[in-house]
């Protein structure tokens, strides 16, 4: 297994976001959001997208993951830990020497234990408020 940055397409983009049960957006919406991405990850076996992830922000002090999706063929077989270590990387190459940046998300609940494994923090933590989100229609 491989992982490539860039290569994202809206046709694995679709397969790979419904192969976890949600609902794609449009194409439409896919490529803008591909488009504005600061980089996409994909995780490949054998050429096949098997897969996924977003990184958006503004490149100096947030950084946020979108579209986290791995088939779940391919659930707890390292893929989702070799796209996350291959973003991570991509963040620390991309910032200045001394820079501290925010890497944040918002979590499914069935995935709180790999987050929790890769170093993340529940929100509310502590010292901070909660995680928001609002859906706009």
């Amino acid at each position: 297994m491989e992982v490539k940055n860039n290569i994202l397409t809206e046709e694995s983009f679709i397969e790979l976001y419904s192969s976890v049960g949600w609902e794609p957006p449009c194409r439409e919406q896919i490529h803008i959001a591909l488009r504005n991405s600061l980089a996409t990850f994909t995780a490949l076996e054998n050429g096949k997208a098997v897969g996924m992830v977003r990184l958006i922000g503004d490149g100096g002090m947030s950084f946020y993951i979108k579209d986290f999706a791995v088939h779940p063929d391919y659930q707890a077989k390292g893929a989702g830990k070799m796209l996350l270590n291959a973003l991570e990387q991509f963040i620390r190459d991309s910032i200045e020497p001394g820079w501290a940046v925010s890497l944040e998300l918002i979590s499914t609940k069935e995935a709180l234990p790999f987050y929790r494994k890769m170093g993340f923090e529940e929100r509310p933590c502590e010292w901070d408020g909660p995680g928001m989100m609002k859906m706009l229609r």
